[in-house]
């Protein structure tokens, strides 16, 4: 079992729209990842914005969100 994993999103952001924010997948290395990419940038959506592409490195059997949270009751 690898230690980290890599995870891949897509991401685009719209002024006038919601943002999209996609995760793709979860791979064992950076070069499955970036084979994914490979397989995607053709795809629809994908090739209007090639570079939404991002990939991100996460160590496994860690906390990576330490802190608590607040909810803004002004924007329910």
């Amino acid at each position: 079992m690898p230690a980290e994993v890599h995870l891949l999103w897509y991401v685009r952001e719209r002024e006038q729209e919601e943002d999209i924010e996609l995760l793709i997948g979860v791979y064992e290395s950076v070069q499955d990842a970036n084979a994914a990419i490979e397989r995607l940038r053709i795809k629809a959506g994908f090739a209007d914005f090639p570079q939404g592409f991002e990939i991100a490195t996460y160590e496994i059997n860690k906390d990576h969100w330490t802190d608590g949270f607040r909810i803004d009751r002004s924007l329910d």
